[in-house]
């Protein structure tokens, strides 16, 4: 069902500071920053090869990545990205198999302009898993 890793997810305490060590220290190409209203947060996105870093950082206070920070300071890894071809056919079977879509359950759209839905970690071995379309 899940095909290709979309991006790894890092929050960070300092957007300009993670993306100028990405792109001075690693000689990566970073994009520029790009407010995401409805998820609450700012992302950059760190282009590889073969898939993407997305930097968070919270757009506000109620933003689930200051909650994060909160707990983890100097930020860390905070989800992983898979794409699906249907989306509503993923949510189906997931949730036919017992896992947990986060929020109202509808996809939302994210940062590539795709809908996207979240998994509850306690269902995926602690980690926050995110699905977009393809």
């Amino acid at each position: 069902m899940i095909g290709r890793l979309n991006h790894l997810a890092i929050a960070v305490p300092d957007l300009a500071a993670a993306s100028a060590q990405y792109r001075g220290v690693l000689g990566a190409e970073v994009s520029e920053p790009l407010d995401q209203p409805e998820h609450g947060v700012t992302v950059v996105f760190v282009s590889l090869p073969n898939t993407k870093i997305e930097l968070l950082h919270p757009l506000g206070e109620a933003s689930p990545i200051a909650k994060f920070l909160e707990r983890s300071p100097a930020g860390g890894i905070h989800h992983i990205c898979y794409e699906v071809d249907d989306i509503l056919a993923a949510r189906a079977r997931l949730q036919a198999e017992g896992a947990r879509v986060l929020g109202d359950g509808e996809p939302k759209i994210g940062a590539h302009g795709k809908p996207v839905l979240f998994l509850h970690p306690k269902d995926f071995c602690g980690t926050l898993i995110e699905l977009e379309q393809a």
